[in-house]
């Protein structure tokens, strides 16, 4: 079996940093997936990928190609959703895991939320911001998940 690949959906990602360091540390391959505007990494093990403009072509690129052991970082549910389904490990940047026994729920309140901000125009936005802790957090989610990963 060939080493798990680290995918970070790239374009609004903020600890696209914090997974570089991981991967170096670990000595795997990770790979920045954007639609642009990304400053390409000068690491040897960080992989570039721009995909066309347009809705979700990154996500796209994403879901064809990861599977078993793979570690996506990602807050887009749907993406989430088939990465989990093709075996991959999901890892969203405050540090939660996704997988096979908490995907369901995460993508029905997805849809609960999106419902509600549709029926009501003032409900927008949302969400506590981005916090060091949720940093940290992430920093310990990815190290023991990419170890996992490797142990397979």
């Amino acid at each position: 079996m060939t080493d798990p690949v680290l995918y970070i959906d790239a374009d609004a990602c903020p600890v696209k940093a914090e997974a570089e360091t991981v991967a170096t540390r670990l000595k795997l391959r990770m790979v920045l997936v954007s639609n642009g505007g990304i400053r390409p990494s000068v690491n040897p093990l960080v992989q570039s990928v721009f995909v066309p403009d347009g809705p979700d072509e990154a996500d796209k690129w994403i879901a064809e190609r990861a599977t078993t052991g793979d570690v996506v970082v990602t807050t887009d549910i749907p993406l989430a959703a088939k990465c989990v389904a093709a075996g991959a490990v999901v890892v969203k940047p405050n540090g939660e895991t996704l997988t096979g026994a908490n995907i369901g729920m995460a993508l029905a309140t997805r849809d609960l939320m999106q419902d509600l901000r549709s029926a009501d125009p003032f409900r927008q936005g949302g969400g506590k911001a981005f916090s060091k802790s949720d940093r940290s957090r992430f920093l310990d989610t990815l190290d023991r998940t990419l170890r996992a990963s490797l142990r397979r």
